[in-house]
């Protein structure tokens, strides 16, 4: 399949969701821009981009990593690092320095980063706008640990995470998988398929089927206004 060629600016970028159909490796269109708009748009039909540079490359894949919140799964030694009280999880507090080490971090098989050019500016204006997030590990004052994205309806799509202690962006995330699910959460969005996220309880599904769950999560009203205070030692979800 050819992709879409997008050019800067268009409005709507993307055509309706059921209109759009991925390449082998879930490509679906290359070019367009970063801004805050274009960003929502995506997100709302099942589309993320992969790299900050034009032309920027947007991916639909099928089949698509979700998490259900309230399947997290807590390991031993997770449930024992938490109750261990050494670490506190804070929310937006330090949403570009989450970025910018999640940009720096070295990956398996990834040549760089992702994470460049309008990335910065695009994320950063939806995360001014309420619409991004960060959830942030931090120990003896210092930022050891976290992970970004964005929240609309009942879905969170999580973008990238990072870590420079044991299990601390597994923390993080356990911690926001707590809350959500207490307010009502229905949806992680992990995007890609690794071995890490599906220790964590993440699985596959179709792109119709998350195309299904996506439109019932955006159907709800916006739930992080409303996700409930838990202290960072009392997180968790299912053993």
């Amino acid at each position: 399949m050819i992709p879409l060629l997008l050019p800067p600016g268009r409005r709507p970028m993307f055509p309706p969701a059921s209109h759009i159909t991925p390449g082998v490796d879930g490509l679906v269109a290359v070019g367009g821009d970063l801004a805050p708009e274009t960003l929502v748009e995506a997100y709302r039909k099942g589309i993320f981009p992969w790299d900050g540079r034009w032309p920027i490359p947007w991916y639909s894949p099928d089949p698509r990593l979700i998490l259900e919140p309230q399947h997290f799964h807590v390991s031993k030694s997770l449930r024992k690092l938490q109750k261990q009280g050494r670490m506190e999880i804070r929310y937006d507090t330090a949403f570009a320095d989450v970025m910018r080490a999640c940009a720096g971090k070295k990956r398996r098989g990834q040549r760089g980063t992702w994470i460049r050019g309008g990335i910065f500016d695009g994320y950063g204006a939806l995360h001014t706008a309420g619409v991004a997030h960060s959830v942030e590990t931090w120990e003896d004052g210092a930022l050891v640990g976290g992970l970004y994205g964005l929240s609309m309806g009942s879905a969170f799509f999580g973008e990238s995470m990072f870590t420079d202690r044991p299990d601390a962006s597994k923390l993080a995330l356990m911690h926001l998988c707590a809350r959500l699910t207490a307010a009502g959460g229905t949806l992680v969005d992990c995007q890609q398929d690794t071995p890490h996220l599906r220790s964590l309880g993440a699985f596959n599904v179709t792109r119709a089927d998350y195309m299904v769950r996506l439109d019932a999560a955006l159907a709800s009203p916006d739930i992080w206004p409303n996700l409930p205070a838990i202290p960072s030692s009392e997180s968790g979800a299912d053993d």
